[in-house]
């Protein structure tokens, strides 16, 4: 069983080292390389490893895309013996173009192409989730500068503007614990269930961070009523060795330059997206 933080979401500022048996665990933050071009680790290999660690089941969250996700139900889902009794389910995490980054959970079967299309607003983003049944929350809104909600002007202006999420990640692997701590108590005063996730896009960090369920979870529609009532039992984890290199990561230069090039992928995709987000709300 895993040791590390277990973070009560009842009780969502205190953080206890014990164990819980036999609640539903998934990790909610994922990335594969079939999905995220910046992911070193396969959707099989990533389920592998998760089961052997006692996980129950996954959210995938590749950017902008749900390419890992069809990976798996295309190539592996009752194909492939070594990933059965596991619970795969889809997400996203969605680069919004003024409040960084979002993982998104639209109900079964729903597969919004305007999901894949980096660059809305937090406001449409918002709108376009909400009227399609989904939920959202901010992604590490304590992380990098470059793309974490709380260093985004729009929400350092005016943080309560994400009380209309239905959710935060307040335990994230690649985060600092402050980060971390941050994220817990803005989850606290915005009266938001917190979630944990690994953020992995390699093998060494998959299965060190957790959301653990009262209630059975094995579909989407299953993950977006849980969280929708506050049925999280616990989330947390070990966040990884904070190296040098990490620093680097929160200078000018790769803030404001990710910033430049994710509006300007933004501005050039604004034709389909404006297309897409407009067949979404009609749906």
């Amino acid at each position: 069983m895993f040791h590390g933080y277990i973070i009560f979401a009842r009780s969502r500022i205190q953080i206890e080292r014990r164990e819980v048996d036999n609640l539903p665990k998934f990790d909610m933050h994922c990335h594969t390389k079939e999905g995220s071009i910046d992911a070193k680790i396969s959707i099989k290999e990533y389920i592998q490893i998760l089961k052997s660690k006692g996980f129950d089941g996954m959210l995938v969250t590749d950017h902008d895309s749900y390419k890992g996700y069809r990976y798996w139900r295309s190539n592996l889902k009752d194909k492939d013996p070594t990933v059965d009794d596991f619970t795969v389910l889809m997400g996203v995490e969605y680069d919004t173009c003024d409040a960084g980054h979002f993982i998104v959970i639209m109900p079964d079967g729903v597969e919004l192409q305007v999901l894949q299309v980096r660059g809305m607003s937090y406001n449409a983003l918002k709108e376009v989730v909400h009227k399609n049944g989904g939920i959202l929350g901010p992604a590490h809104p304590f992380g990098a500068k470059s793309s974490s909600a709380m260093f985004c002007n729009k929400l350092m202006r005016n943080s309560q503007m994400l009380s209309d999420c239905d959710f935060l990640e307040g335990f994230n692997t690649c985060e600092t614990k402050i980060a971390n701590q941050a994220a817990i108590i803005s989850a606290a005063r915005l009266d938001l269930p917190c979630t944990g996730g690994s953020d992995s896009h390699k093998s060494e960090y998959v299965g060190t961070a957790y959301t653990e369920f009262n209630s059975e979870i094995k579909c989407n529609n299953d993950m977006i009523e849980a969280i929708k009532n506050n049925d999280i039992a616990g989330f947390g984890g070990q966040e990884r060795e904070f190296l040098k290199k990490h620093i680097k990561r929160n200078s000018v230069f790769a803030t404001y330059g990710f910033r430049s090039y994710n509006r300007i992928l933004g501005c050039i995709f604004s034709p389909f997206r404006n297309i897409m987000h407009y067949v979404a709300m009609i749906d």
